[in-house]
């Protein structure tokens, strides 16, 4: 009686089944890899690989130091140097030749406005209540002779005067701390353009360095972030940063748009980093995710 033939499926299994294992030799595995190390270590060409490995770590923190420096001083020096000669200057001169407003908007009016009417009030407590008094008062810069009704105006008046030099620097400040930002982020922009290959290694370098970091450092740092931006008390933080920010450019707050802005981008912030955990650091490292989870509960 003939012998049953194999199909070829079972010699196709059985021949992957024959490949995937590993011979066996006399010696271990093991020993022979550390053996090899051993070897390795004994010449001169593991020695050179070292010095190797060390040039390539120092050029990559010099290149990444210089990066990081000129970054920093260069759109620093341009916007101080253009600030000071060129756009403050320019700025005066079209503000007050030019043109013949003083305030910029009607935000700044409607604060000298407050201011003036403060002034007026103190002046006139001060006058009615304490005619006599021996300390200076501080408007005393103001006082004329005369009655009371000519020392009001005039103080008054003088005021004026002085809060319209005030707010007509305040103006031309505002407009400069705008020209100047657009330099120094152009300025930016155009060395990181330059520094293209630098900006290649002082990623990788940072990355390097992120990732040696212990996961419970890591988990610290993540946890540190999110409350400074996403957090129970950022919504003040960030209401602080645009009030700051619409006072340097001489912009009126606009609480609506605060509120909209406060409710709205934190929220599209802490989206954006649980996706960004789920998606590409749990991949990643895995033990740093399970580390600030277990933190932060």
């Amino acid at each position: 009686m003939a012998p049953k033939k194999t199909p070829a499926k079972k010699k196709r299994r059985y021949r992957r089944i024959a490949t995937s294992v590993e011979p066996i030799g006399l010696i271990p595995r093991s020993i022979l890899r550390t053996l090899g190390r051993f070897i390795n270590q004994m010449f001169q060409t593991t020695n050179k690989a070292v010095i190797e490995e060390f040039r390539i770590s120092r050029y990559q923190i010099l290149v990444s130091l210089q990066c990081l420096i000129l970054m920093t001083t260069v759109p620093t020096t341009v916007n101080a140097l253009s600030v000071h000669y060129i756009l403050h200057p320019v700025t005066e001169y079209m503000w007050n030749v030019e043109q013949g407003d003083i305030f910029l908007n009607r935000h700044f009016e409607v604060e000298a406005l407050q201011d003036l009417e403060s002034f007026e009030a103190e002046l006139y407590f001060d006058l009615i209540i304490r005619p006599d008094m021996q300390k200076t008062p501080i408007w005393a810069s103001y006082m004329v002779d005369g009655e009371f009704p000519e020392v009001l105006k005039a103080a008054s008046q003088r005021k004026t005067v002085d809060l319209a030099r005030d707010y007509n620097r305040k103006s031309i400040d505002a407009l400069t701390h705008l020209f100047g930002d657009v330099v120094t982020w152009s300025t930016l922009g155009l060395v990181m353009l330059g520094l293209r290959p630098q900006l290649i290694i002082f990623k990788s370098f940072l990355v390097e360095f992120i990732y040696s970091l212990s996961d419970t450092i890591k988990g610290v740092l993540m946890i540190l972030g999110t409350n400074l931006l996403v957090g129970f008390h950022s919504p003040r933080g960030w209401e602080l940063f645009l009030e700051l920010t619409t006072e340097r450019y001489g912009f009126p707050p606009n609480e609506n748009f605060i509120l909209v802005f406060v409710a709205s981008f934190p929220v599209l912030l802490d989206t954006v980093f649980k996706y960004w955990v789920f998606r590409y650091l749990n991949k990643i490292s895995p033990s740093t995710v399970a580390t600030y989870h277990a933190m932060i509960e």
